[in-house]
């Protein structure tokens, strides 16, 4: 019986060995993982313009600032629709109005102002998707000078109205990419590519192209070239066999 209970201890004792070692084993051998960036880019042209600008006009009197005002508006009014601008693309915004005045000093201290009469401002923008025959009015709105209106042009702004369907086209770019590179890695390393642990997006950017514009942390979106480019990554974690 002593014999008995000897072999039974001697057996506990060896697996209990065992156990611990395989479990060791087991920690000092972590599961192997592969971490890898994929990209997405593509190349795309602009297909929403929107264009601002602004006019004013200037008098002594309010009222008759104002009647200038509205005269200059008719007269931009009909130059861009005779461009061939659609009269429901021209928005004109609310209008502006400064009081202007000169610092008056006597023996060089300040003693108050002096007016000079009211400034009046008046914006307008126009969005369309006829983006050549904007880009193109933009460039000869200096025409209005011959028609008495000083017409102050912002630079055009350029949108995509496809965004949506562009990231995700680019997502799956950059997955796939981000696979190809693990199944490489797993394969110069002698093994092969297990199961998916996790996949996150990295920052959507859209810069110029050939622009040589910098990344942004927070994600760049440019609205001044026409001709852009989209780019999205993609950092997935695989098991390793």
């Amino acid at each position: 019986m002593k014999h008995l209970s000897a072999i039974i201890f001697g057996i506990a004792i060896i697996l209990a060995a065992y156990f611990l070692g395989n479990a060791y084993v087991k920690r000092a051998q972590p599961p192997r993982v592969i971490s890898v960036t994929g990209l997405g880019n593509e190349n795309f042209t602009s297909d929403l313009i929107v264009w601002e600008g602004r006019f004013s006009a200037n008098n002594q009197v309010l009222n008759l600032a104002f009647e200038r005002l509205n005269e200059e508006k008719e007269i931009v009014k009909e130059y861009l629709v005779s461009k061939g601008i659609d009269e429901k693309n021209i928005i004109f915004n609310s209008v502006q109005t400064i009081e202007q005045r000169d610092n008056k000093y006597d023996n060089g201290n300040y003693v108050g102002s002096i007016f000079r009469g009211y400034q009046l401002t008046q914006s307008i923008q126009i969005e369309s998707t006829d983006v050549a025959m904007i880009e193109e009015v933009s460039r000869e709105i200096t025409e209005l000078l011959n028609k008495g209106v000083q017409f102050n042009s912002s630079p055009p702004r350029y949108y995509y109205t496809k965004l949506a369907d562009l990231k995700i086209e680019m997502i799956s770019k950059a997955t796939e990419d981000a696979r190809i590179r693990a199944e490489k890695i797993a394969e110069n390393a002698g093994g092969s590519l297990g199961n998916l642990i996790s996949a996150k997006m990295g920052v959507f950017q859209i810069t110029g192209q050939n622009s040589g514009e910098d990344y942004s942390w927070g994600g760049a979106y440019n609205t001044v070239s026409k001709n852009k480019t989209a780019s999205i990554t993609m950092r997935l974690e695989y098991n390793a066999n």
